[in-house]
């Protein structure tokens, strides 16, 4: 019900103020669960960004200590790197060979026997088929198969096109062709008026042919041979099919084949550019410095992120500083309340136990030994200090490591698949687990722990701690806004009666005086 508010005409009094100042204390319950509802989204936003800390480590770690080719990394040279490139892929050990290229492999391909179409035609491989079948010998069939070799060596599985004349082009067919799984390049040339097909992938079937096809379309209206052997076969000059060929090397003294001018031996990734008439010597070398770089990056990130959570679950509390009203913020410069926030999100993680239990798992992880003497982790290198690595004196750094660049250099350049194994040794044991992997654990069980607490973008409040906090203060704040609605009705009607019964009152006085006077 609306309440008709009367403003003080008969009592002189400002009612509009005697109101607002009897809401204000009314109010101050309500301010002081805005203000916890505050503190707790700042809280929320605080471990959010705990776990992104977490998760920037966890991934870097991944990206980093945690790869074998992280370890593996080496720098590879060729005598003669117009003829030979060498690459790294996989190899743990060092390269050095000579390699000699005596044929590059090549891929297999055929051409129509002759003009596809008459010379002088006008026919346009951009129109439908069917309006142009005049131009062709006679097709009857609208799917055809093409099957080719592969990389390995193997020929494939024939793969059926189908088209239809009424719709597609030859542009079009040639497209299809193109983008499927066939491994085949078609082209039409408009000048000669002949059609060709390629196989994508270079070497020799020695079981067969490279290329074969089937289906009217192409071998009646497009002139092809059935096979790439048979077109080669034909004795024509040029020649209008070609076998594929494999590359031929001698690598070590050894003479071999493969079916593509790249592939790889013992971990190194070969590719073969030109023939050679001499050897290509090789050689690769450990980048030590890549490996001492991957080292510091994770140093460094681990010491970034445990510096940040420190600093949070170390932070001051100023109880004294809340969080400020609309009202509050409109009585102070922009300064000022930028100073006063900052005062009171302070402290929201101090001594949080997540984080603090985090920490301290994690300096454990860092310096337990990795190995029980029966697996294959160097005992050389199984633990921190042994390649350079401790903790800082100032303890109140929270266990920051520090770096002998002398001594990690020293252990790269000794046996930089014994880091890679301290960093990563896989095992059900944990005490043989690697450093990095036992950290991982450690980060992705604390994320979990505090997203249950306080959730990640993707979740509702009701599947946290924190939100299902926030939809309740959030109940309670519409609850005494309701209340607050209906007490401030009251303090009106309660104010609208004695303005009436003050007006009734001058109203008599009025009369009364009237009378007096009159008489």
């Amino acid at each position: 019900m609306t309440v008709v508010r009367i403003g003080g005409l008969a009592s002189g009094m400002d009612i509009d103020s005697l109101v607002g100042d009897l809401m204000k204390a009314e109010r101050i319950p309500l301010n002081k669960l805005h203000q916890k509802k505050q503190l707790t989204e700042w809280q929320r936003d605080d471990y959010r960004a705990m776990n992104k800390l977490l998760a920037d480590l966890d991934k870097s770690i991944f990206d980093g200590v945690f790869r074998q080719s992280t370890f593996t990394k080496k720098t590879v040279t060729t005598s003669n790197e117009a003829a030979v490139s060498v690459r790294n892929v996989n190899a743990t050990a060092n390269l050095n060979s000579s390699i000699k290229v005596n044929a590059l492999a090549e891929s297999a391909y055929m051409t129509s026997a002759g003009r596809v179409v008459p010379e002088g035609s006008t026919f346009d491989p951009a129109l439908p088929l069917e309006g142009q079948r005049g131009h062709f010998q006679p097709f009857a069939e609208n799917t055809f198969t093409i099957q080719s070799i592969g990389k390995d060596g193997q020929m494939g599985a024939a793969v059926p096109i189908t088209f239809d004349p009424a719709v597609d082009s030859l542009n079009s067919v040639i497209n299809k062709i193109n983008t499927s799984n066939a491994g085949v390049v078609a082209f039409f040339d408009s000048v000669s008026g002949q059609f060709s097909i390629t196989a994508k992938n270079t070497g020799d079937n020695t079981a067969g042919a490279e290329i074969i096809l089937s289906g009217d379309f192409l071998t009646s209206a497009l002139k092809m041979d059935t096979t790439n052997q048979i077109a080669a076969d034909a004795g024509t000059v040029p020649p209008r099919g070609k076998a594929g060929v494999n590359a031929d090397f001698t690598i070590n003294g050894l003479t071999t084949q493969r079916p593509s001018n790249i592939f790889t031996i013992n971990g190194f990734e070969y590719t073969l550019k030109q023939t050679t008439a001499t050897n290509v010597m090789v050689n690769s070398a450990t980048d030590e410095e890549a490996i001492f770089k991957s080292v510091k990056d994770f140093v460094d990130k681990y010491n970034e992120t445990i510096a940040g959570i420190k600093t949070k679950v170390t932070e001051e509390r100023y109880r004294k500083y809340q969080p400020l009203s609309d009202e509050d913020r409109e009585g102070m410069s922009e300064k000022q309340a930028d100073m006063w926030d900052e005062k009171a999100k302070s402290g929201m993680l101090r001594n949080d136990s997540i984080l603090s239990s985090a920490l301290d798992k994690m300096r454990l992880n860092l310096y337990s030994r990795v190995g029980n003497g029966t697996d294959d982790v160097n005992d050389n290198y199984d633990q921190l200090a042994e390649i350079g690595i401790k903790t800082t004196s100032n303890y109140r750094e929270g266990g920051k490591l520090v770096i002998d660049e002398t001594k990690l250099r020293e252990a790269i350049k000794n046996d930089p698949n014994a880091i890679y194994k301290l960093f990563t040794n896989d095992s059900t044991d944990p005490n043989s687990q690697g450093l990095a992997r036992r950290l991982r654990t450690t980060i992705k069980e604390t994320i979990t722990t505090i997203e249950g607490r306080a959730g990640n973008a993707m979740r509702t409040n009701q599947q946290f701690t924190l939100g299902r906090n926030l939809t309740s203060i959030d109940k309670q704040i519409n609850s005494f806004e309701d209340r607050l609605v209906k007490v401030e009705d009251r303090y009106w009607r309660q104010f609208t009666a004695m303005e009436k019964a003050i007006q009734k009152a001058n109203e008599q006085s009025a009369y009364l005086m009237s009378q007096f006077y009159s008489g």
